[in-house]
């Protein structure tokens, strides 16, 4: 059973709760648990993507270390990234690849 999120109500629970409620339970409890329709991997390759493209850098960041936990190999992640660049943008590739050395060079 995967780890219970609870980041939306330790960052946001006193001040937007139901925002923190959607998070933790619907986004990440419902959601991201459907690994019967596509796989945690998958969804964190899917995010990543989706986070990189949009400039979402500061949860991008977090969603790296998600999907290194999800087992995204670090080439999977360069392949990503590379991939992207030319769809989303050069400097958008180079952000993403300051983050991901961080989040997979960090032991």
């Amino acid at each position: 059973m995967a780890e219970k999120q609870t980041a939306g109500r330790d960052n946001l629970g006193d001040f937007a709760p139901k925002f923190a409620e959607l998070n933790d339970d619907v986004l990440f409890g419902e959601v991201w648990s459907r690994e019967g329709q596509l796989s945690a991997h998958d969804r964190s390759m899917i995010t990543i993507a989706a986070l990189m493209s949009g400039g979402n850098f500061q949860q991008l960041k977090a969603h790296l270390a998600l999907g290194k936990a999800h087992g995204i190999t670090k080439d999977e992640v360069v392949e990503i990234i590379t991939q992207l660049a030319f769809y989303c943008g050069w400097p958008k590739a180079w952000t993403a690849f300051g983050l991901a050395k961080e989040v997979y060079t960090e032991k």
